[in-house]
């Protein structure tokens, strides 16, 4: 259902809230980029505890995204575009 819900996302059937979007982008720079509230570099492996919680809560929201996406998926809440004859 994972790849359902990535197409709508796509296609622009479900619009993800601009939490998940800021939430994601900060998730990427964040594992991306050299600066680390926990350094890999001192602690190794503890080191990855804040990245880990960070992608923790991505996960969390597109969760709840696509709960809602299913919710009015199964429920038979589409949308669909037509014009008055």
């Amino acid at each position: 259902m994972w790849w359902r819900f990535a197409q709508a996302v796509r296609r622009g059937e479900h619009r993800l809230s601009i939490t998940t979007w800021l939430t994601a982008i900060t998730a990427v720079l964040y594992t991306l980029l050299p600066v680390d509230l926990i350094p890999e570099l001192f602690l190794g492996p503890f080191g990855f505890i804040d990245d880990l919680g960070l992608w923790g809560v991505v996960v969390m929201l597109a969760t709840r995204e696509k709960q809602q996406w299913e919710a009015g998926w199964k429920g038979g809440a589409r949308v669909v575009d037509a014009e008055p004859v």
